[in-house]
């Protein structure tokens, strides 16, 4: 139990840490993100990703380190979806280019917090009502097959009941002041559109949590590895944004990949009770499905 303790507290700070560098040294100064520095900070991402899981490795054995690895490229490839909306919100708020960086910063600073409570609550319902895994099973087929019959996305962000919500019950400016989340008006404080922006962020990657966190409880019901991979796969969601935000039109089939994945887990969980299936066989269908899929899409896109 102190050992689970110490390395809660551990890997929080080094989160802490990571941030504080990445919003108040790194990108202190509002700027655009070119693709060049987000491919190296996607590279800097999964490197230390990789090395979080070979540390895991020494320390835990190799099941769990697999785990994780699943569980972070589940995670990963799942977060394709979040920027596929994270443009919209940005499109249509028409939220500054040289200022996203600092919206999704913070955004995700919302969203770690709000995916900590959802796991720890997760997990819980799974140790003492482990009937719950059908519920969840079957919710992961549902969204797998949805995904599937719904290609094309209608989403309109300015439309967003929290959004909405937000405009009716307090005062919000109609223009953006530079990066500045609030500011002073006739004696009164006004939110900015970019602080609204900041707290639909983080309610959208809540929402998406819906469907990954239950696909990674179907891989493994340790808090720490399930909040871990869920940590690195959202840190690195930024510089994942700029540097496929462009190309996300290559990737035609992706969704079917990520479907069937879901389906995958799903089933999994609603077969739990008659037999179990290796972590090493669910990670390989992982990589394969995901590599297919990408593979058929980048073909597509040179016909």
């Amino acid at each position: 139990m102190t050992n689970q303790i110490l390395a809660w507290i551990v890997f929080n700070i080094f989160i802490v840490t990571v941030i504080a560098l990445d919003l108040g040294v790194f990108h202190r100064h509002a700027k655009d993100v070119k693709v060049k520095d987000a491919l190296i900070w996607c590279g800097v991402w999964i490197a230390l990703a990789f090395v979080f899981n070979i540390g895991i490795y020494f320390v835990r054995g190799r099941e769990v380190a697999l785990n994780f690895l699943a569980g972070y490229l589940l995670e990963e490839s799942l977060s394709v979806d979040n920027i596929f909306v994270f443009i919209l919100i940005f499109s249509q708020l028409h939220v500054p280019s040289i200022y996203q960086h600092k919206v999704l910063g913070w955004g995700i600073c919302g969203a770690l917090i709000m995916r900590a409570l959802f796991i720890i609550t997760g997990v819980a319902l799974l140790q003492y009502f482990h009937w719950v895994i059908y519920i969840l099973g079957a919710f992961l087929v549902f969204t797998g097959f949805k995904m599937v019959f719904n290609v094309e996305k209608d989403i309109d962000p300015t439309k967003n009941p929290f959004l909405l919500f937000i405009r009716k019950h307090f005062a919000v400016t109609e223009e953006y002041h530079e990066n500045k989340f609030f500011i002073k008006k006739d004696n009164r404080t006004f939110l900015t559109p970019l602080f609204v922006v900041v707290l639909l962020i983080a309610i959208t990657d809540l929402i998406f949590a819906m469907d990954s966190i239950p696909a990674i409880l179907a891989i493994t019901d340790d808090p720490f590895i399930v909040y871990s991979s869920n940590a690195f796969a959202v840190l690195g969601l930024r510089s994942l944004f700029f540097a496929v935000a462009g190309l996300m039109k290559m990737f035609h089939y992706l969704h079917f990949g990520l479907a069937a994945i879901l389906i995958f887990l799903g089933s999994k969980m609603l077969l739990d009770h008659f037999f179990e299936v290796p972590v090493v066989f669910t990670l390989l269908f992982i990589i394969t499905t995901l590599g297919i899929s990408i593979f058929a899409s980048l073909r597509l896109s040179k016909t």
